[in-house]
């Protein structure tokens, strides 16, 4: 069977390169790995080759998500999974460094999409400066149909639908993390499919205070939170990157169960089981803010658009 296990890798199209490779290797402190004839710079957190990919382009998108499969499940395997569901890819070789095979297809967005089942594991390790979270936690995708976007990830790719905030906010996974992805409609109130956030998973409350300060010494406003999120339970901080793209960095992320369907007890769980379920809002606290995460995120396309 079709299933990733892991949300591997980012491409970021970017236009402040400069300011984004100084924000992922001194700010966030992600070790860059190579740089490549056409001027992509390859990011690693810690053990792949890479898990960011910042691709010069005079926009600001995210141009592919790569996620690695099953180590049991061939390309030509997956390829065949695909063609039933009458979703048409590719493969491809040596296209990035570290990956020497991939598959190459989109979601009903627009959104490229890579299936890869190895990556080199160079392990920089982990830097001593900067913020350095675990991993690339997960993507928030603005959808212009959120529903459809998500079904695909669910019925094609076998993604566990775990909560859902309204039509704004469809949470996906593909291993234990509460989501891997988050569909939002944001897509149809900006007028295209794009990035709504992207997500970094830090190790614990003094970590993340430690981030928000490293973010203030840096001039970096936090725009929101940390607060506790309802669907998924985990504490956000959001800030702008250099190219205006949302950023959340995040601890206490709710870990699935899958074959029993509900998610591991924690104290702060509403419900005993705790299962995937409809919210009403965004905040186990109560907190209210006087801008949305959906206002912030908007930003940046209301700056385009009045340039």
């Amino acid at each position: 069977m079709l299933k990733p296990s892991k949300l591997g890798y980012a491409e970021l199209a970017v236009k402040n390169m400069a300011g984004m490779e100084h924000y992922y290797s001194e700010i966030l402190g992600f070790t860059l790995m190579e740089e490549d004839e056409e001027g992509r710079k390859y990011f690693s957190s810690g053990l792949d080759h890479h898990n960011i990919i910042l691709t010069p382009v005079n926009d600001s998108n995210l141009l592919s998500i790569g996620f690695q499969l099953d180590k049991d499940i061939s390309l030509i395997e997956a390829q065949k999974e695909l063609n039933k569901h009458g979703v048409s890819s590719k493969l491809k070789y040596d296209t990035q460094p570290g990956i020497t095979e991939l598959l190459e297809l989109k979601d009903p967005d627009g959104f490229t999409v890579h299936l890869y089942s190895d990556t080199a594991m160079p392990a920089p390790r982990f830097k001593e400066k900067g913020i350095i979270p675990n991993k690339l936690g997960h993507l928030a995708l603005a959808s212009m149909d959120p529903l459809k976007t998500a079904d695909f990830y669910k019925d094609v790719l076998k993604f566990y639908y775990t909560d859902k905030i309204d039509e704004r906010a469809n949470f996906l996974t593909c291993n234990n993390d509460h989501h891997v992805l988050n569909i939002s409609n944001l897509g149809k109130r900006i007028g295209q499919p794009n990035l709504y956030h992207i997500a970094f998973e830090l190790r614990d409350a003094s970590h993340q205070y430690h981030a928000l300060d490293v973010l203030v010494k840096n001039g970096i406003k936090v725009l929101w939170g940390p607060n506790r999120h309802t669907a998924g339970h985990n504490i956000a901080a959001y800030h702008h990157d250099p190219d205006g793209n949302l950023v959340e960095l995040f601890i206490d992320m709710d870990q699935l169960i899958p074959g029993l369907g509900y998610f591991d007890p924690r104290p702060w769980h509403e419900d005993f089981p705790m299962l995937p379920r409809y919210w009403d809002d965004n905040s186990q606290w109560g907190t209210k803010f006087e801008e949305t995460l959906l206002d912030y995120a908007v930003k940046k396309f209301e700056k385009v658009s009045n340039s």
